[in-house]
């Protein structure tokens, strides 16, 4: 990871965007505190510190937390309780979290610690920023968050890294013991004090993270879905007339009329389409060639409201308790709790599991010789001798069945935890690491598509296909995706075409041609 390879991201109080994430996650994007975040650090503590020294208990400064909230700390024991909760939250299991996401949820957490509602020192939050800007990542597990009162594990076993303890991943990706990471990169570790711990833990910062980077993806494969729809189409000799503006102005979902409207660019000046009705007459083309703007559309108009609650999230403070500057007040609330990201998260999964489904059911529709309109069966070259396609198609087939199974949402299964006290909880983390997977599933169905689409529109020997068609063409067998011939191993082809659509070459390769698509 270039640390430099990007411009700094500078924090202040009013939260970031989700340019600023994916920058941090995923560019390395150097992290810088304003003057203003310090400024309002400092107020923030200097309430807390005040608060700290009056007999009142006050929840996270001088009690127990959660149901151990009964207990009144005294001061002596206060350094001992912010360490001990890091400690004991760090509880993590299973395989490790990709690094981009631990850095996106550290980068949110800062965010929120620079908001100046959460009462840690600046010299916390600057440790925090040292970490980021020094490429260490600190190992953090598949499982110990329930969505509510943060994604606590996950957020303990990052502020056990600013502690100096447990372990981390070094820039050059060697996981070692952090204190010795630290000690590396002259960094060091902070001694926690009252509330601090718990303002490390306390926030919906890693579900939001897997969201804004999901969307991110999405972005791109929604397009993808288009263009792979598209060369299906013109391969099965559909009709592009139904993708006709004033047909999808008279239903006007946004979403429906930008991928038609996509479809549209890709399909101009083809020499395929519009041959449905020669031979067997057939006067419209199957659902899912025909209802893939729709389907289409669909998603991108749930990813345009998951957009909006990411941003609310992202302009969000999320803490408890809340320091609130303008009374010198420390107050308990609910804001912690995932709801709100974890429907999306869910939603998406559905959307994203039901486009997948329609390009498997085009592809398979391109394999079958009783409905592909004279292809050969399965694309093949010499059918019975040569199996073509046909288990590519299964290896979609499996794909999109798995992420049926991921579609079922996570956040209709709150499971109450510390002793009923937190007895409803969002499971917004398993909506995110679920919705992860369903990303990197589409990515592969496409391929699939891509695939047999491309090699289909080969086969109509004498038929010219449209300018943006062939640039595809063009530019997928230059990444070594082999065109029609006999069988082979179809493993490195797949990948290769995996490789295509997940790096946007796909996209690249239509726009010169059609302009930038919606």
């Amino acid at each position: 990871m270039d640390m430099h390879s990007v411009d700094p991201v500078v924090l202040g109080t009013s939260g970031v965007t989700a340019a600023d994430v994916v920058a941090v996650a995923r560019g390395g994007a150097r992290i810088e505190l304003s003057e203003e975040a310090v400024t309002a650090l400092a107020a923030a503590r200097d309430i807390v510190d005040a608060l700290a020294a009056k007999p009142e208990p006050v929840y996270g400064v001088s009690t127990g937390f959660g149901a151990l909230a009964t207990r009144h700390i005294s001061q002596e024991l206060r350094a001992q309780l912010q360490r001990n909760i890091v400690r004991s939250h760090a509880a993590g299991m299973g395989p490790k979290v990709e690094r981009e996401v631990v850095r996106a949820l550290m980068f949110l957490r800062l965010k929120t610690l620079c908001s100046g509602h959460t009462g840690v020192r600046p010299e916390v939050a600057q440790t925090m920023a040292d970490v980021l800007n020094a490429g260490i990542t600190p190992v953090v597990h598949e499982y110990g968050s329930l969505g509510c009162s943060g994604d606590l594990a996950p957020l303990s076993h990052c502020a056990l890294t600013l502690m100096g303890e447990g372990d981390a991943e070094g820039p050059d990706g060697v996981v070692r013991p952090a204190g010795e990471l630290l000690a590396a990169h002259g960094i060091a570790p902070v001694e926690l004090r009252e509330k601090e711990g718990l303002a490390l833990l306390n926030g919906t910062d890693g579900m939001l993270g897997m969201l804004v980077m999901a969307l991110a993806d999405l972005e791109l494969l929604y397009r993808s879905a288009d263009v792979t729809a598209a060369l299906t189409l013109e391969a099965l000799l559909g009709t592009d007339k139904v993708l006709a503006s004033e047909l999808h102005a008279i239903r006007p979902h946004p979403g429906q009329g930008a991928s038609a409207a996509n479809m549209l660019a890709v399909l101009k000046g083809s020499g395929l389409t519009g041959h449905h009705q020669e031979g067997a007459p057939r006067v419209q083309d199957a659902y899912s060639v025909r209802c893939a703007p729709q389907v289409a559309g669909a998603g991108r108009d749930t990813m345009a409201h998951a957009r909006v609650v990411a941003e609310r999230e992202l302009a969000s403070a999320v803490d408890n308790p809340v320091v609130l500057p303008e009374d010198g007040r420390v107050e308990s609330n609910g804001n912690f709790h995932g709801a709100p990201v974890a429907y999306v998260l869910d939603f998406l999964a559905i959307a994203v599991a039901d486009l997948a489904s329609i390009a498997e059911r085009r592809t398979d529709r391109l394999l079958d010789k009783n409905r592909s309109h004279g292809l050969p069966p399965f694309l093949a070259d010499d059918p019975g001798v040569d199996s073509g396609l046909m288990i590519a198609q299964y290896t979609q087939a499996a794909l999109v069945s798995e992420m049926k199974r991921l579609a079922v949402p996570a956040s209709a299964d709150s499971i109450p935890s510390s002793a009923m006290q937190e007895d409803h909880v969002s499971m917004g983390w398993s909506a995110a690491r679920k919705l992860r997977t369903a990303v990197d599933n589409l990515t592969r169905v496409l391929a699939v598509e891509l695939y047999a689409a491309t090699r289909a529109i080969q086969l109509r020997e004498g038929l010219t296909p449209a300018p943006a068609s062939q640039a595809v063409l063009e530019a997928v067998r230059e990444a070594g995706v082999e065109g029609p011939g006999p069988d082979r191993f179809l493993a490195p082809d797949l990948a290769a075409a995996d490789a295509f659509v997940r790096e946007g070459r796909l996209v690249a390769a239509v726009e010169p041609v059609t302009g930038p698509l919606a």
